[in-house]
């Protein structure tokens, strides 16, 4: 299974490496991550982060998440929630605040 880097970024964590595929939810959890989450269903905005590719693409947000995002983070193009993300390609993230 293809491994990915997720990098912490503003962080004292330690980057981390990943399997592709099921939501990032699944696994920062176990990680203790920085990352908080809440309803893990992609409308509290608990789990809102600024997601930069360190390679390829992300998946475009399903419309429930780009719902979610509209309100908690109109002006980020970067903002997307954890529960929600795929992890197709290694990412630096970092936890923002909603508005």
């Amino acid at each position: 299974m293809k491994q990915h880097k997720i990098v912490f970024t503003d962080t004292p964590f330690e980057t981390v490496e990943l399997p592709e595929g099921p939501f990032l939810a699944d696994y920062l959890t176990a990680k203790n991550s920085p990352v908080l989450f809440g309803c893990r269903s992609g409308i509290c905005g608990t789990c809102l982060i600024e997601v930069t590719p360190l390679e390829g693409d992300l998946p475009s947000p399903e419309n429930l998440e780009a719902e979610t995002l509209t309100l908690c983070a109109p002006s980020n193009l970067k903002a997307r929630l954890a529960c929600q993300l795929n992890l197709t390609t290694s990412i630096s993230l970092k936890k923002i605040k909603s508005l």
